[in-house]
């Protein structure tokens, strides 16, 4: 089931709810990659689903930031104000060229997919050597997960198991894993006042067992190129017809019958 674009807008930027949610997973999302000029000034950040509410920090920072969003869920321009840079596009066919990402970040595009694998495998191919990617999806037991009036409540929840081992059938080398989105989803004033406090203290208590998304980074890593033959050449190679037609040496002494 995917999501529509302006449910997914009116949720991150019209309710309270929506806009704590944001601020949560952005901040986890910096914490791993901070918006820094000398380590992103260079670098193009692709974000794909509904990944545009992570993306504003990178905007004066990386070299190119570009949203993605497919079809079935539809698109809107964004950021608000400025020049648009997000785009439409097939699920499985991102109109980047290959190896010209160095970092993506899907969020609300691998659990409503019809085809995860084929999804990863079109990340994989748009990032670079060594590039790295952040996979946010729901957290099968999270509190999140069951509620269906939020985006999170959308599609197929992982755990971080099912997610780590989808990513290494695509070939990516998992890196490291994070959570968040500790509050209720509740709209109620006290955990939304207190929602910092409670990302500060699941993060560092609860690991991933209440979070309300799972977030795992994982990197492409290209292989060496092995030669073929032998791993190392012999340094006297033994001649087998070495001798043939030279005679044999006669041994000293040696007097012949006459």
């Amino acid at each position: 089931m995917h999501l529509d674009v302006l449910d997914l807008r009116d949720f991150y930027y019209r309710t309270q709810l929506g806009r704590a949610a944001q601020k949560a997973v952005r901040n986890r999302v910096l914490s791993l990659w901070p918006a820094d000029a000398d380590v992103l000034g260079a670098s193009t950040v692709v974000g794909f689903g509904f990944a545009v509410p992570l993306l504003r920090p990178y905007l004066g920072v990386a070299r190119r930031v570009i949203g993605l969003m497919p079809g079935q869920q539809g698109v809107m321009p964004w950021p608000a104000g400025q020049p648009n840079v997000s785009v439409l596009c097939e699920e499985t066919r991102w109109p980047l060229e290959t190896g010209m990402a160095d970092r993506v970040v899907v969020m609300h595009g691998l659990e409503t997919s019809d085809q995860p694998t084929a999804l990863l495998n079109e990340a994989a191919r748009v990032l670079g050597p060594g590039g790295r990617a952040l996979l946010i999806v729901p957290n099968r037991a999270g509190l999140w997960a069951p509620r269906e009036g939020t985006p999170f409540g959308c599609g197929r929840p992982y755990t971080l198991g099912q997610l780590d081992a989808q990513a290494r059938a695509a070939g990516f080398v998992p890196e490291r894993h994070s959570g968040a989105l500790y509050i209720p989803p509740s709209g109620r004033r006290f955990w939304l006042r207190s929602s910092a406090m409670w990302e500060d203290l699941g993060a560092r208590i609860s690991g991933l067992l209440v979070a309300g998304v799972v977030i795992l980074e994982v990197s492409k890593q290209v292989q060496m190129q092995r030669p073929s033959g032998l791993g190392a050449a012999v340094r006297r190679p033994l001649k087998i017809l070495e001798g043939v037609g030279q005679g044999v040496p006669r041994p000293t002494g040696f007097t012949p019958d006459r």
